[in-house]
């Protein structure tokens, strides 16, 4: 097997990315919905004097700033439009070069090393793989696909979410390879691997979900006898396993994409000290919901992307099966 695996699970990767990159971004706007967009936690509070008063001093009286209330929350159809009507149609494709990147790095090592546990843990005999292998080998290839795959994950995030900035809190990245030379340069090597934890963990669910729940579903399938081994056998089973997975994934995804996200300017404190206090504020501020934040865009895109991540994959491996 060797290479091969990689390359076809990379092509199609790659396919299934860019196709369903649109609907990313969206999911992760909604995702940063409810959080706020203020670079300081605390802004000073306004110092007055009463109208009497006619020296400094002790008269003076602290009024806390006042922030504007959060824009009211809107679903995945509203978003979409309000990015083409404030950003244009470019804008659904913002941080496309760094899903490429991140297809290209994490995908195509999960693809290729789940297929390479596949092809070893198979028994022999009577070719069965069982659940618990399929799932064990989804758990191993998606986290060392997502530890691969972070900085272009981390660079990925910052150039979707960048639009629902005020214009003078944009980081205006032009690439992917600028994101992260910029994040090297101005926070440290270290920050390419900001949110890690979270990514592995994500990777481990998606993959198991998305990889083991493919095949299960396939063969059952075709040991009912309910289709063929054709499209409609591999459609229906990878929307099944998109639909696991986005379940699975969901919470994960919500935590990783606000700590991604999040600016720390120097010298001050970070909006989140890791994924547990992520995620209890995001619990305590926005209710235990709010980690199912974007799933309809989420659950709107993993369908399409394993749709079109495993109908790719069969379709290059017929191409490549002579290789």
């Amino acid at each position: 097997m060797g290479i091969k695996g990689f390359v076809e699970g990379g092509i199609a990767s790659i396919v299934a990315g860019c196709t369903t990159h649109p609907l990313d971004l969206i999911k992760v706007r909604m995702q940063l919905q409810g959080e706020s967009t203020h670079t300081h936690a605390h802004a000073p509070a306004a110092q007055i004097r009463p109208a009497l008063a006619f020296h400094a001093g002790p008269h003076t009286i602290s009024i806390p700033a006042q922030h504007p209330p959060p824009p009211p929350k809107v679903g995945p159809i509203a978003v979409g439009v309000r990015i083409l009507q404030q950003e244009g149609v470019a804008a659904l494709f913002s941080g496309v070069s760094a899903t490429i990147l991140r297809q290209t790095l994490y995908s195509t090592t999960r693809m290729g090393l789940y297929d390479v546990m596949k092809k070893k843990w198979t028994d022999p005999n009577s070719g069965a793989f069982p659940l618990d292998r399929k799932i064990a080998a989804g758990l191993i290839a998606g986290a060392i696909g997502a530890t691969v795959g972070n900085p272009a994950d981390v660079a990925m995030v910052r150039m979707q979410a960048d639009g629902r900035l005020p214009q003078a809190q944009r980081r205006n990245y032009k690439s992917v390879v600028d994101a992260i030379a910029r994040m090297c340069k101005d926070e440290g090597v270290a920050s390419l691997w900001r949110g890690s934890s979270l990514t592995v963990n994500r990777a481990m669910l998606v993959t198991a979900s998305q990889l083991a729940s493919y095949d299960q579903f396939k063969e059952t399938i075709l040991e009912k006898g309910w289709m063929k081994d054709g499209l409609g056998t591999h459609v229906t089973a990878s929307f099944a396993a998109g639909f696991v997975a986005a379940v699975a994934s969901n919470p994960v995804d919500v935590i990783k994409t606000r700590v991604m996200n999040m600016k720390v300017a120097p010298g001050e404190a970070a909006p989140y000290n890791g994924a547990l206090d992520c995620a209890v504020k995001t619990i305590k501020a926005e209710g235990a919901l709010a980690l199912y934040k974007g799933f309809v865009p989420t659950i709107s895109r993993q369908g399409p992307f394993t749709i079109v991540l495993f109908v790719t994959l069969e379709q290059v491996r017929k191409l490549l099966k002579d290789f």
